[in-house]
């Protein structure tokens, strides 16, 4: 199937080969992934419990969204602006830069496209209606973050893109030109005129199938201009690596961290919302959106768990919250006070999304740990 992608070979290979955080088999995390680690008494969910959906897993109806054209056809007044467009996909606006993280405006998190975690609803604005795109960040190869017919649009646009090593091998299988394929290894560094984009440190794995683990990289970026410094996560755990970030590339005046997609069993290879506000504390600052939330169900919790705790405890530690609508683009220096927006959702118990064993297949490529 195509949607599965391609493993690295050739020069993509000797570079991954040549990384500091690959063993001889695959890479490995600079932390270990203990399953158990935040809840010792707790137990992996079982297939049923992926069937069932849990409790109030769903929405039971439509997020409130706007949409951003109008906003975007604008300049910004202080040179940054992000807008959330669900999950982890954003449209970052740097200093005349645009910027767009993890897209994914297919259906499903899967490769099959009739099973697996299933978005919520439509992406608030659609893909050709972006406006001209300087640069597609992806993280790394996972469904919800690598998506096929999302790639396969974007790759006519002749739009480059960074990604993490060996990542390339699925951009240039799903149409992505190869002399626009940009892959980073840890640290490393790439300009695009007066913008410069640096992988960094996560703690996460790989893997689209069952015999790739962890054969691609996974990173967190930053975003550099002369004006603002920008921090997006991708999917990690928490870890001292925050610390290294911050003292290498930050100070940082908005940072993104994932939020959802987290259950006790499997360790700190996602931050929940807990922890993403104390990787905001220690990142040193900076406006705080939390995306990787309200889009698809990919754990027991429900879908606005990650935004009740942060709006209860972001106030406590000081971390300045920013979480606009879906489509809803905000300038962190002039954004003030969080607006329970999710609460105009009404929830109820949903009828299950997920169809069949393949789907599971599916979910748990996304969210099991293995290190």
């Amino acid at each position: 199937m195509k949607t599965f992608g391609k493993k690295p070979e050739g020069l993509r290979l000797e570079r991954i080969k040549s990384s500091s955080r690959w063993t001889g088999e695959r890479f490995r995390n600079l932390h270990p992934i203990l399953p158990g680690l935040r809840d010792l008494t707790a137990s992996p969910p079982t297939l049923g419990d992926f069937l069932r959906n849990g409790d109030r897993r769903l929405p039971s109806g439509p997020l409130p969204s706007v949409s951003p054209l109008d906003s975007w056809a604008r300049a910004t007044d202080s040179g940054l602006r992000v807008t959330w467009l669900g999950h982890s996909t954003l449209l970052v606006e740097i200093d005349g830069y645009r910027v767009l993280t993890d897209p994914v405006w297919g259906k499903r998190a899967s490769p099959f496209s009739l099973v697996g975690p299933k978005r919520f609803q439509p992406v608030p604005v659609p893909l050709k209606a972006l406006p001209p795109i300087d640069l597609v960040i992806v993280s790394h190869d996972h469904y919800d973050h690598l998506d096929y017919p999302t790639i396969r649009d974007l790759a006519k646009t002749g739009v480059p893109f960074a990604t993490s090593l060996g990542v390339g091998a699925h951009l240039e299988a799903f149409g992505v030109a190869a002399d626009r394929i940009t892959e980073l290894d840890w640290w490393e560094a790439h300009r695009l005129r007066g913008l410069e984009v640096t992988a960094a440190p996560s703690q996460h794995f790989s893997g689209r199938g069952l015999k790739d683990r962890n054969t691609t990289l996974w990173s967190s970026f930053v975003l550099r201009t002369d004006r603002h410094t920008v921090f997006f996560s991708g999917d990690t755990g928490l870890t001292t690596e925050y610390e290294r970030i911050r003292d290498r590339l930050g100070p940082f005046d908005l940072v993104m961290l994932e939020v959802g997609g987290l259950h006790p069993s499997w360790g700190d290879m996602h931050l929940g919302p807990e922890n993403a506000l104390d990787a905001a504390s220690m990142l040193g600052g900076g406006a705080f959106l939390p995306v990787h939330w309200g889009t698809f169900s990919l754990a027991m919790h429900a879908w606005d768990q990650p935004a009740e705790v942060l709006f209860e405890q972001a106030p406590k530690t000081g971390v300045r919250l920013l979480m606009p609508r879906l489509g809803q683009p905000v300038e962190p220096d002039q954004a003030n006070g969080v607006d329970p927006w999710w609460r105009a959702v009404d929830t109820v118990v949903p009828k299950p999304q997920h169809g069949t064993t393949g789907a599971i297949i599916a979910s748990r490529a996304m969210a099991e740990p293995i290190d």
